[in-house]
């Protein structure tokens, strides 16, 4: 995998660490940091790359560093589960266009994907998401994506790349999207024939009311997801100050808790963090808040490792229930508390207590309802 320094910059350590000595327990010493030597990855689980990109934003003219000032602040973290191995592999080479940076991305990712790694990826602004789901796309597989953000960026009549790029990703030919799911949006910011039209396209979106009235139900949602892109801008700019958007959004312990969801997710193997920038920051807190959520990403991955299989159903709680005369089994895993229901055709989807609930009174749980008729 060394071939790989031929698209990525190494962590300048020295600049990041400013002649800090971490202490042991730190991040900055527990981290395999590729700063002059490309590390050996056969045993980490989670990766790190910088791209710090935002000609998709507008911002041409700009030269930002996000990722090197989240590493800031992510080195300065306790490490508590070392059961996880991490490694950071530096920045992603800017090219001559975009779509040179795209293509360096998803070359990096596809690599990592293919060797097993969860990739998080420190980006620049949100259109990286398509090279993010291009890493996908140009091997044909077949994925779930999820998207946290306050806006859905559908806006065809804008020029930055950034607000129109889910257009491509969505509607584009060949598509190797078999479902996906929006959360955190705020209706103001949304038109309602664009929601009409996700609909009718059987994609699922979440209101940020929705979301913080009950998050846990966001959960079966991002485990069911291969890849998930988050823009800060779905972080209330209370607790992410670089997001100029809106006053409104995600706490930032709700933004940790979805990032959980994602390490833990059963098929989740890339997760970007974009729209970072360390120009319209305060005192480091939007850094801060992401290293935070990425601290959290790893807890999510060690508590997957303590997950049984589905096969082994020594492991699960087994309810057998019948509603609007359909049997089906719903599974409780013993050891993380999470739920799976049974779909007609035997395989069995992410879900949560509260469709077990509802099934258990008779009723088709509307997340049961909706898998069925993607499936039609």
């Amino acid at each position: 995998m060394d071939f790989l320094t031929d698209f990525l910059d190494p962590v300048e350590l020295m600049e990041i660490t400013q002649d800090m000595q971490y202490k042991d327990g730190q991040m900055g010493k527990v981290v395999a940091i590729y700063d002059r030597e490309f590390p050996d990855l056969a045993d980490v689980s989670v990766v790190l790359i910088g791209c710090n990109e935002f000609r998709g934003g507008g911002l041409g003219g700009k030269k930002l560093n996000p990722a090197d000032e989240i590493r800031k602040a992510f080195y300065d973290l306790y490490f508590w589960h070392t059961q996880v191995k991490i490694a950071d592999l530096g920045n992603v080479k800017r090219g001559k266009t975009t779509k040179d940076t795209y293509a360096a991305l998803k070359t990096v990712v596809t690599e990592l994907v293919d060797a097993g790694k969860l990739v998080v990826i420190l980006g620049g602004s949100h259109d990286l998401t398509l090279a993010q789901y291009a890493a996908y796309a140009d091997k044909e597989r077949i994925i779930e994506a999820v998207c946290v953000d306050a806006a859905i960026n559908l806006s065809i009549d804008s020029p930055q790349r950034d607000q129109n790029f889910l257009m491509e990703m969505l509607t584009g030919e060949p598509n190797y999207l078999r479902h996906y799911s929006h959360i955190g949006f705020q209706s103001y910011f949304v038109h309602p024939h664009m929601l009409e039209t996700m609909d009718k396209l059987r994609f699922d979106c979440y209101r940020v009311g929705m979301v913080k009235e009950d998050i846990e139900e966001m959960e079966p949602v991002i485990r069911s997801a291969n890849m998930m892109s988050f823009d800060v801008e779905a972080i209330a700019n209370a607790f992410a100050p670089c997001n100029q958007l809106t006053p409104n959004g995600l706490n930032g312990e709700e933004a940790c808790t979805l990032m959980r969801h994602a390490g833990m997710g059963d098929k989740m193997s890339s997760i970007g963090i974009y729209g970072y920038r360390p120009d319209l920051d305060r005192d480091g807190l939007t850094a801060k808040q992401i290293s935070h959520m990425i601290w959290y990403i790893i807890d999510g991955a060690y508590r997957h490792q303590r997950e049984a299989k589905l096969t082994d159903r020594t492991s699960f709680n087994e309810y057998n229930v019948v509603f609007a005369e359909v049997a089906t089994t719903f599974l409780q895993s013993k050891r993380t508390g999470r739920w799976w229901m049974q779909m007609p055709d035997q395989h069995f989807i992410p879900c949560s207590y509260y469709d077990y609930k509802i099934a258990s009174n008779n009723d088709i749980p509307e997340r049961w309802l909706r898998a069925q008729e993607r499936s039609i």
